[in-house]
């Protein structure tokens, strides 16, 4: 499998003024999205366009627009939701993209749910999406309010004979998961190894009753204040 090193359009916050130093990296991916308008996403394509680089959609497309709502609704209805996803996953097939990424399985918090069910009736949605528009969709598996571990804990006991019936890929943030299991993240990890095709590669670092992600150092490994990665 080749291997790619990527930037996240985050590190700038898509900021259209900071565009120029997405590619000012020896990097051969940008995975971004959160466009603030029409205008900034066309101006980034125009950039990319001068690149050889590659792109992937951290869905939304733009911002204030729905994040976390296939299996239940945080900002909009699920349905809004999934007609949103499949407008942006028309456009990324078109534009050619490799993939776009979408926050799923996502609860905000526990509760007395199938979520075996709910998870595969989205996976079945997500790969009729996957046929219909000829790009890989890559589900990303997110901490819930006030870090809620549910999701996670919801993705690691659906059984995996299920999730292979779907053709779908994973994206493993590292940040979610060391925060999630801490020194046993790894354990819920290996499991999905086969389907990750994304990995989210940083630290956290907390401030106060909130965290941050910061780039990995290896002054980290041995300070006792951040995690081992």
């Amino acid at each position: 499998m080749e291997h790619k090193l990527g930037l996240s359009g985050s590190v700038i916050m898509t900021d259209p003024n900071k565009f120029p130093k997405l590619f000012n990296k020896n990097m051969d991916h940008i995975e971004i999205g959160e466009f603030p308008n029409q205008e900034s996403f066309h101006l980034f394509l125009e950039l990319l366009n001068e690149t050889n680089m590659s792109l992937g959609l951290h869905s939304p497309l733009y911002r204030n627009r729905s994040k976390y709502d296939l299996l239940e609704k945080v900002q909009y209805e699920p349905e809004q939701a999934w007609e949103q996803f499949e407008e942006e996953t028309k456009i990324m097939s078109q534009l050619g993209a490799k993939y776009i990424l979408v926050h799923f399985p996502y609860f905000k918090e526990e509760r007395d749910t199938d979520t075996i069910k709910n998870i595969e009736e989205g996976l079945k949605r997500l790969h009729a999406l996957q046929l219909k528009y000829s790009i890989p969709i890559v589900c990303e598996p997110k901490l819930g309010i006030n870090r809620s571990t549910f999701g996670i804990e919801s993705l690691d006991n659906f059984p995996i004979e299920i999730w292979d019936k779907y053709g779908i890929n994973l994206c493993i943030d590292i940040g979610d998961y060391l925060i999630a299991r801490g020194d046993k993240a790894l354990d819920y990890i290996v499991k999905w190894k086969k389907y990750i095709k994304v990995v989210h590669l940083h630290n956290v670092e907390y401030h106060d009753d909130k965290y941050t992600w910061v780039p990995i150092h290896p002054s980290h490994e041995n300070d006792e204040v951040h995690f081992n990665v």
